[in-house]
């Protein structure tokens, strides 16, 4: 577990801060004492939503700015202990269908933050957020970290090269950075309303709403990491001093095929139904097929494994939404 008092009194910044994984963060953050500034956009399309603070509002700082606008990030970067550089397009099919903003977001503007850190604060402390998206179709399974990168989109390709830059400017620069390779995170506070996140949330939404919900394929197996357990892992690579330097998957407690994970959320949820479909041709292009990670390296070297089993995860966030769901419609 991570020691909460090394997060007392310092002072964070997180991209992307008002979206799923950054206002989770957040609020873990803040309950350690830390204190913490949200910059984020609000781009309808990317994931910001106001209602994921509240409850704690007033005990975070929010700057609306876009990670491009490296004037701000300049001031931002300023006097903060740590950085949690989460900000990002997400969605695989628009960044294919308008890659130029998705280079801009995923790529440039990365190079922009660290840029800001190496004028403004060579001292801080970054964690990014990668995906396992990078390695695109698996030639073994599980998939470790020495795999080959071949991503199969365009967000795949500016991941790979924004992860790419926080590595070379610690080599460089001696920014301490950490990588850290995301795999397929849901909870609470997850974007429900279109599948630009993951499809996760359509699949949560429509049950809540008691409509049928369409599982592509159907025999893929995925891993899926709670955000509980994303954020802890998140907090130990910014703590550890072994991290400094190092890439790290996540992943899950258990591999599931997607049919089989559409069966445990009806069951879950007490009701619904789903249907089998074929994958529309346009998707099927850039599927990775089966995927589940390899985290051994993280465990080892940072004692982080994921801890809340799949079950319990859905149910958990079932209940939220059906507290919660008009405010992410």
């Amino acid at each position: 577990m991570t020691d909460g008092q090394s997060f007392d009194g310092t002072k964070i910044l997180i991209t992307g801060g008002v979206g799923f994984i950054g206002s989770n963060l957040a609020r873990r953050l803040v309950s350690l004492g830390a204190r913490v500034t949200l910059v984020d956009s609000l781009v309808p399309e990317y994931g910001g939503n106001l209602f994921n603070l509240a409850g704690f509002e007033n005990r975070v700082r929010v700057n609306i700015s876009d990670v491009r606008d490296r004037y701000s990030l300049n001031y931002l970067v300023q006097g903060q202990d740590y950085l949690f550089n989460l900000a990002g397009q997400t969605s695989h099919m628009d960044s294919m269908h308008d890659p130029f903003t998705d280079l801009e977001i995923n790529s440039r503007a990365q190079l922009a933050i660290l840029e800001a850190c190496r004028h403004a604060n060579p001292g801080i402390r970054v964690v990014f957020a990668s995906t396992r998206q990078i390695y695109g179709r698996p030639r073994y399974l599980p998939v470790d970290e020495k795999h080959l990168l071949r991503p199969v989109d365009v967000n795949g390709i500016n991941k790979m090269a924004g992860e790419g830059y926080h590595i070379l400017y610690y080599d460089a620069y001696g920014i301490r950075a950490t990588v850290l390779r995301l795999t397929n995170t849901y909870g609470p506070r997850m974007r429900v309303k279109d599948a630009r996140q993951t499809f996760l949330g359509i699949w949560i939404r429509l049950v809540i709403e008691d409509q049928p919900f369409e599982v592509w394929g159907g025999e893929q197996l995925r891993d899926f990491t709670y955000v509980d357990d994303a954020v802890e892992a998140l907090l130990l690579a910014a703590t550890r001093p072994e991290a400094i330097g190092r890439i790290y998957n996540l992943g899950g407690e258990r591999v599931i095929s997607l049919r089989e994970l559409a069966a445990l959320l009806v069951k879950t949820n007490g009701a619904g139904e789903f249907l089998i479909r074929s994958f529309p041709e346009e998707r099927k292009k850039i599927d990775i097929g089966d995927f589940y990670s390899d985290y051994r390296l993280i465990r080892q070297e940072l004692g982080w494994e994921p801890k809340v089993p799949l079950n319990q995860g859905l149910s958990l966030t079932l209940d939220f939404y059906r507290r919660y769901l008009p405010s992410y419609l």
